[in-house]
């Protein structure tokens, strides 16, 4: 049969791929902008709120509280729609790097800070048995074990942002969805459009939810050791 669903054909769909293929790749660099801002903005505010500092660990745990409670739509609206009457005016795709970045960092802020806490108490003993300084220690023996800990759910996380880069039709950035929508609307077939982005979303989602898991045994084998 040539008729796939409700009247759409594969030829259909062979003709909506390059949109979706365009959209798939836009949806991608969001994810990896914002996770390369993301992650090392959360690594800052992890480290942030455990400083002596009050004015700077009170600022983090501000800045953290508002990117974990604030949902991601109204960030991505607030940096699109809400900057401008500032005076600063960004792009579709610029406004979605930021507002998920900063999201992005709220969030894997708390992930980076549980694995550095579950650094063993001793290591930080042996660090000031050693005579090494509070940044020698952290740099080489307290962060590269809290980061080892914390790969399997920063992975995890990593697969919850390229799934919200679909809020992200809500600002006009031509992501997954939005080209759904726009052939949703233009041919009025809105269930098998949605339908194949769907599939794009979990030929990425379930490769990448085995990898978190053999991340995970591997960390939970290292930390046996």
């Amino acid at each position: 049969m040539d008729a796939l669903l409700m009247g759409v054909t594969w030829e259909d769909v062979r003709n909506w791929l390059p949109s979706f293929w365009n959209g798939f790749l836009i949806s991608v660099r969001i994810t990896l902008v914002s996770l390369a801002i993301g992650i090392p903005l959360g690594f800052l505010f992890a480290l942030g709120v455990q400083v002596k500092n009050r004015a700077v660990r009170y600022l983090c745990l501000l800045l953290v509280e508002i990117g974990r409670g604030a949902p991601a739509l109204v960030l991505l609206q607030f940096v699109y729609f809400g900057l401008p009457n500032a005076g600063l005016s960004v792009g579709a795709f610029a406004a979605a790097c930021i507002a998920i970045s900063f999201n992005t960092g709220a969030y894997t802020s708390e992930i980076i800070r549980s694995g550095l806490e579950a650094v063993p108490a001793g290591q930080n003993e042996a660090v000031m048995a050693l005579g090494m300084t509070r940044w020698d220690g952290l740099r080489f023996v307290i962060i590269p074990q809290g980061i080892r800990v914390a790969i399997p759910a920063l992975l995890g996380f990593a697969i919850l942002v390229f799934q919200g880069t679909s809020l992200c039709f809500a600002i006009a950035v031509p992501e997954l969805i939005s080209r759904a929508y726009d052939i949703g609307s233009m041919q009025f077939f809105y269930f098998p459009a949605l339908g194949v982005a769907g599939i794009f979303y979990v030929a990425v989602c379930i490769p990448a939810s085995f990898i978190v898991s053999w991340a995970e045994r591997r960390a939970g084998a290292y930390s046996q050791r």
